[in-house]
């Protein structure tokens, strides 16, 4: 890597650690030749789906338009930028993982209702309302009320092994089934 002081070619790798939740790694340098040291970042490069607009035009996924939506909804709100920046890889991360070349632009701002859901209510509500535009002050008073009422990222992440758990199922399915050949074989009673 060239060194950003003097242009020398020669440096070398003093430090490594991962970085951006392990989406990254951090690299400090030093040059060989004026002795000065930067740091680098090393990322795979993936590519991200096209968005679809809604008049069915399509543009390059833009990481700054996404950042800048998100950071004008959290606005004078106490959340830390690491949660913000956070949220915004795993926007990323969930489009990337579809394997789409293509996506609706309402899906980019469905995530991002996700990840402003968690981080802040008050935010939430401001992103959904313009981006549903909402038209009065009970579309406002809805809102609000499927917000009070959805669980916590908690409860969901608590009821997700109920419900993934593979064991508890197969279990839970083979006792009925025994249960059910139990009733099937079973011998009849002798009435009195």
């Amino acid at each position: 890597m060239r060194c950003p002081f003097c242009g020398a070619e020669e440096t070398k790798v003093i430090d490594s650690r991962l970085a951006n939740e392990g989406d990254a790694v951090r690299r400090r340098r030093e040059c060989l030749k004026c002795h000065k040291r930067f740091t680098t970042y090393e990322t795979a490069e993936l590519v991200m789906p096209k968005i679809v607009k809604r008049d069915g035009s399509r543009e390059p996924f833009d990481e700054e338009k996404l950042g800048a939506g998100i950071r004008r909804a959290l606005e004078r709100r106490p959340v830390d930028t690491e949660r913000v920046d956070a949220a915004i890889n795993r926007i990323k991360h969930r489009l990337r993982n579809r394997g789409d070349s293509e996506v609706n632009s309402r899906l980019v701002g469905e995530y991002a209702m996700d990840e402003l859901r968690e981080l802040d209510h008050v935010a939430y509500v401001r992103f959904a309302s313009v981006y549903r535009s909402f038209e009065d002050v009970n579309a406002f008073r809805e809102e609000i009320e499927r917000l009070e009422n959805a669980p916590s990222s908690e409860q969901r992440r608590q009821q997700l092994p109920l419900l993934s758990n593979g064991e508890e199922a197969n279990s839970n399915a083979s006792d009925s089934k025994k249960a059910g050949r139990r009733g099937r074989n079973a011998k009849p009673r002798d009435k009195d």
